[in-house]
């Protein structure tokens, strides 16, 4: 069964996910009971993006660069589809964070995976982020 998670709640366990460590993604599918079963609709394949900035924060666009980045789509065995791009060239971090997506998108899993592995893994790496700005404020 399918919930309807919001779009900004999806956008930010994606992010989380897409962040996290590939032992954190694993870790987390190997603790599920009962483990979970997909195909992949697309396999994991790695690209390039193109990287777009700002002036300033909030002037003009330009094009900042390019960033290799990997790409995955899985279908669990109810039919839920989990989509999943991450920075650099880890296909299987791409594949298991698509799992966890479309995990995260069902009635039975979503809500103890948001409770647990995405508030965890958010206040991680929320921690890592103010304790980076702590260090170059100091500087």
């Amino acid at each position: 069964m399918q919930s309807s998670p919001s779009t900004s709640d999806r956008q930010t366990w994606m992010g989380v996910l897409a962040r996290a460590d590939r032992a954190v993604l694993e870790q987390a599918v190997e603790a599920l009971d009962p483990a979970p079963t997909w195909s992949r609709l697309r396999a994991a394949e790695t690209g390039m993006v193109m990287v777009r900035g700002r002036a300033g924060g909030d002037g003009a666009q330009f094009n900042l660069g390019e960033m290799t980045v990997t790409r995955c789509a899985v279908r669990l065995a109810c039919g839920t589809i989990g989509h999943a791009y991450v920075a650099g060239r880890d296909q299987r971090k791409a594949e298991l964070a698509a799992v966890l997506d479309a995990l995260l998108q069902t009635e039975a899993q979503g809500p103890p995976l948001r409770a647990g592995l995405i508030a965890d893994e958010g206040a991680c790496q929320q921690a890592r982020r103010e304790d980076a700005l702590r260090r170059a404020a100091a500087t």
